[in-house]
């Protein structure tokens, strides 16, 4: 049984799907969630006129993070589950793997939006990347 779980938060219906199959699945484990800011996705929100002032990303980028981790933390409370959360910046895929080998993470737990198509070949699919790349088992929730 996994002693230390890593979920991919960001979230998402799927994200909050994958957390709880964590907490249910692994009842005696640590859960940790990790949202990783992805700088590239704040560039397309200056591009895109999203944002007032491009010097102004990350700060944006930190407030996402803060709701996003209050709303796991709430849902793990819900279920009466205490989770540590984690914000890391860079490629999501690759932030996922390198926390989870520097920490002694022993299972990971995500969602998958199921992109096919198209859509995966321009979006790539971080499951997919982390499935194929992990060296510690992954459960991808749908």
């Amino acid at each position: 049984m996994p002693v230390n779980v890593l979920v991919a938060f960001d979230g998402s219906p799927l994200s909050e799907r994958a957390l709880a199959y964590a907490i249910e699945t692994f009842p005696d484990a640590s859960i940790t969630s990790i949202y990783v800011i992805n700088p590239i996705d704040s560039v397309i929100d200056v591009e895109a006129g999203g944002l007032p002032v491009a010097a102004s990303w990350d700060e944006k980028a930190k407030e996402e993070a803060t709701r996003i981790h209050t709303k796991g933390t709430d849902l793990a409370a819900e279920r009466n589950t205490e989770l540590d959360t984690v914000t890391e910046v860079g490629k999501p895929a690759r932030a996922i793997l390198e926390y989870a080998d520097d920490h002694d993470i022993d299972q990971i737990v995500m969602g998958s939006h199921g992109r096919s198509g198209i859509d995966r070949t321009l979006l790539g699919s971080v499951a997919e990347t982390v499935t194929r790349r992990a060296e510690i088992p992954v459960t991808v929730v749908s």
